[in-house]
């Protein structure tokens, strides 16, 4: 979460309810320990270098050993020049004094400037995010690997009041809580709520579904000061200083990344369409059992289409297909699919085939793909049906609830086989490698297990 003023450090409001809780204490000594980092000092070279690389000011002293860079910068913390190597040349080396010693780091550049896993604009920004890590982690490594022992991300009584604000909002109606909208009313506006309070009102949202989902942490680089929400700690450095989870927005060291527990509560604003979007990110920002496509294309299904022939064998035009995909990403749930816009409902078949086709990670799970395949190559019908089963439990659980709902579904698809001539076998072929796929995108891996797996199919339906 940001720190944008004086005003977050110190714990006071950030809306106009401030008596009413306690914020969170932000940590402040990893903070100061930045500001007082050294400053970079570029020592430029008095002389004019030939050969010197068109990226490179002049702070490059050209061909010089270890001991002349440490010559030139002896005395002055946080200066700094780049030197060719003598031995290696081509090679070229950032000279930093820090500590009251002269280190040496082999330097990169391919488009930007790196000496590890972060990439800066200019050798000027790279010394200084340099500088503030090498400062920070002298002076207080100790605490930083203590950083995660207690943290604020389970103790959230400062939310109480943005809790039961946005939870009557969420509760309000069923469309008001599946948009998790966490505006206040009236004349309170909420400026700022964090991913933190955010997740504690969903949590006391008696309508969620409680379905577990890792975050999807990414790192970030962050504008102006941020304070880790695990730990309560400042994120230092000038980029790439934590994680963002890119589903619902819950920023944190990464090295504390590794300590959050599996809740993320996914916000809508950050899910921008409905097809090709995680299964589980989906029904939890949407806050459903099961995604929307799924429900609106089999209750569609379910009250015109059962007796259609060929049901999910025929195929609809691609392009009306492609054209209820794009009215669930832009309208969601309130996509219009209904008989006076596609009257063909192998069109709303399709569409459903299509949304399975696209999901990241099927529903049948890549880790859980061989587990299916054993289990259908069992010969006794008893023990094949009670390995599916057990493979089913290890399913996550929107997956799981998807998958139960679908097979209900073509149950229901097979009781009106002598008008749409779709049997288990059939609809086996057809779900088949929809449902489920190797982790490893083999056609012809795929196509031997299918044909392995489709006559497996008739318990399971």
């Amino acid at each position: 979460m940001a720190a944008s003023s004086n005003s977050s450090l110190s714990g006071s409001s950030v809306s106009s309810d401030a008596e009413e809780y306690q914020p969170p204490i932000w940590k402040s000594y990893l903070y100061q320990l930045q500001q007082e980092a050294p400053r970079p000092k570029r020592i430029i070279c008095p002389r004019e270098v030939e050969n010197r690389p068109k990226y490179y000011g002049r702070e490059f002293h050209g061909i010089i050993s270890r001991e002349q860079a440490d010559e030139i910068l002896a005395g002055v913390e946080g200066a700094y020049i780049l030197r060719e190597s003598q031995r290696q040349p081509g090679c070229y080396t950032l000279a930093l004094r820090f500590g009251n010693q002269t280190l040496n780091y082999r330097l990169f550049y391919d488009g930007k400037h790196f000496v590890g896993e972060k990439r800066f604009e200019s050798i000027h920004d790279l010394v200084t995010d340099g500088l503030i890590t090498l400062y920070i982690e002298t002076k207080a490594s100790e605490y930083i690997s203590k950083m995660t022992t207690n943290p604020i991300y389970e103790h959230i009584g400062y939310a109480t009041l943005l809790r039961e604000k946005v939870s009557r909002r969420l509760s309000r109606t069923k469309n008001e809580s599946r948009k998790a909208s966490v505006t206040s009313e009236e004349n309170t506006p909420v400026e700022k709520i964090t991913s933190l309070v955010r997740r504690a009102a969903l949590t006391q949202n008696d309508n969620h579904f409680n379905y577990e989902k890792a975050h999807n942490f990414k790192v970030h680089t962050f504008r102006g000061p941020h304070w880790c929400e695990y730990c309560a700690n400042f994120m230092w450095g000038l980029i790439a200083q934590g994680v963002r989870c890119s589903d619902c927005g819950l920023n944190v060291h990464k090295q504390c990344s590794k300590y959050v527990p599996n809740d993320c509560q996914p916000d809508l604003k950050r899910i921008k369409r409905v097809y090709c979007c995680d299964l589980t990110t989906l029904v939890k920002a949407h806050n459903t059992q099961r995604p929307m496509v799924v429900d609106s294309c089999i209750r569609e299904i379910e009250a015109r289409g059962l007796k259609s022939e060929g049901l999910y064998r025929v195929s609809g035009f691609t392009e009306h297909i492609e054209d209820v995909k794009m009215a669930f990403d832009r309208d969601g749930d309130k996509a219009d699919i209904s008989a006076s816009i596609y009257p063909d409902i192998n069109i709303i078949a399709g569409a459903l085939k299509l949304y399975f086709r696209d999901l990241p990670i099927p529903v049948i799970t890549y880790d859980t793909y061989s587990k299916f395949i054993e289990a259908a190559k069992i010969s006794n019908p008893d023990e094949r049906l009670e390995a599916i089963h057990e493979v089913l439990m290890l399913l996550p659980a929107a997956h799981y609830e998807t998958l139960r709902y679908l097979m209900i579904h073509l149950k229901k698809v097979t009781l009106h086989e002598k008008e749409n001539f779709m049997n288990a076998e059939n609809l086996g072929i057809v779900f088949g490698p929809t449902l489920m796929r190797p982790p490893e995108d083999s056609t012809l891996a795929t196509l031997n297990d299918m044909r392995r797996f489709k006559h497996r199919w008739t318990p399971f339906i």
